[in-house]
């Protein structure tokens, strides 16, 4: 961050003139600094911090308006077409992405850390077997600081590393257990010999007597690129949530399940789940055209189209296209709801007022027919993108934790009652 050839916003304020100096990253708008309107006894007021940016970072960079969606300056097309997720891994946490002996160290460091103390079996068991697995996702990544407490000192670089890797290792085993334990199978343990998507999947769908069971590489190349899509995604609702629970000093796991908390919301990481249940609304292929009439008279919603940052096409979006075509031509699905969900896109693509609007098909609609496709359920949805984004929320965490940083403390503007005297019961 560096001034702006001395460029200074001017505020008149009772009177009174408050330079603001101005700020420049090495891309984007340019930052005003408003903190000192504290110092003459105002706030400012922002809801849904819709213009303010309240971190310096490095890791990642959107332009909503031209689409465009860069992990450590890099593309996030070129990343899902050229590297695997651990690679992505890599570069979210280090900066750079590794050569080819350190990829080789960071993939094996990584599956070293896939297994869970065996105690944390247990603690599934106090679930019931019909929780969602968000609610069991929250409970167990939480938990994890009780049995890894050897490595929760914040202000200790080594601390902070291993425990960035034990969060990426360990949590496709706790998101395929989540659902193991919700349709009463026995858990699958990872295998070190598969890849990061392999491994999921096949802690996913295999069981003891699977004794061959292969993961379709289709699918293995279909569920990386998902995780890739997914890792992070800048400042929004649930990075923050992790970036303001760290700034207490809580421990990182903490940390985490409150950013997969956040997540949970349908506005956010529920965004996926909700294209499904509005394709089940639908119902069929001959109610689409009357169904997109009634979005157009804004009495439903459309749910997998557009994006509170992309103004136009989400970058993402256009590989899990490519992905999506990929995959239900692998498996040669005839799945009405699928053939619903192509019949949607087809309209919104060639609508005019969908084009107008800018309300093109984004990552969640696609992710939500291929993870449908691949036969995961409706409530693994947002499990699965609390997976992929792990690694984004401890890059963040590690990021904030590695420099100076003050505990977050927003203000209000309030709007209640005035001081007034508390009166007795039996006077009022």
């Amino acid at each position: 961050m560096s001034d702006a050839t001395g460029k200074k916003a001017v505020l008149s304020l009772d009177g009174k003139q408050i330079d603001l100096p101005i700020y420049s990253g090495t891309l984007g708008p340019d930052v005003i600094d408003v903190k000192d309107v504290l110092a003459q006894g105002h706030f400012t007021f922002d809801p849904g911090f819709m213009a303010t940016a309240a971190c310096e970072s490095k890791i990642t960079f959107i332009d909503g308006d031209k689409g465009v969606l860069l992990h450590r300056g890099y593309p996030i097309d070129q990343l899902a077409e050229k590297a695997d997720y651990l690679e992505v891994c890599y570069l979210l946490l280090h900066g750079e992405l590794p050569n080819a002996e350190q990829k080789d160290e960071f993939d094996k460091l990584v599956r070293n850390h896939t297994m869970l103390h065996d105690q944390v079996q247990r603690f599934y068991n106090g679930f019931r077997r019909d929780a969602h697995p968000m609610a069991v996702m929250c409970g167990v990544v939480g938990a994890l600081s009780a049995f890894y407490h050897d490595g929760l000192d914040v202000e200790n670089p080594k601390h902070r590393e291993i425990t960035a890797i034990r969060l990426v290792a360990k949590i496709p085993t706790i998101a395929a257990w989540s659902y193991k334990y919700t349709i009463g199978q026995p858990f699958m343990y990872p295998r070190n010999d598969l890849s990061y998507a392999e491994n999921f999947l096949y802690m996913m769908f295999a069981t003891p007597a699977d004794v061959d069971y292969k993961v379709n590489p289709v699918l293995a190349k279909a569920m990386d690129r998902i995780f890739t899509l997914h890792a992070d995604h800048e400042q929004n609702a649930s990075t923050s949530t992790v970036r303001m629970a760290g700034s207490t000093g809580a421990n990182p796991y903490a940390c985490i399940a409150a950013g997969i908390a956040a997540l949970w919301g349908p506005a956010h990481g529920g965004a996926n789940e909700a294209v499904l249940k509005m394709l089940d609304e639908i119902g069929s292929v001959e109610n689409v055209a009357e169904f997109m009439e009634k979005v157009k008279r804004k009495e439903v919603k459309l749910m997998g189209f557009g994006h509170r940052v992309y103004k136009n096409f989400d970058p993402r979006a256009k590989v899990m296209k490519q992905t999506c075509d990929e995959v239900l031509a692998a498996l040669g699905i005839n799945d009405p709801q699928l053939a619903l969900a192509m019949e949607l896109e087809k309209i919104a693509l060639s609508d005019e007022y969908f084009i107008k609007r800018n309300l093109y098909p984004n990552v969640d609609f696609y992710s939500g027919i291929i993870l449908k496709a691949i036969g995961i359920p409706t409530a693994m949805f947002t499990v699965i993108f609390a997976l992929a984004r792990t690694v984004g929320w401890i890059s963040h965490w590690l990021e904030m934790h590695s420099a100076p940083y003050k505990i977050a403390r927003p203000r209000q503007l309030y709007t209640g009652a005035t001081q007034r005297d508390f009166v007795k019961v039996d006077q009022r």
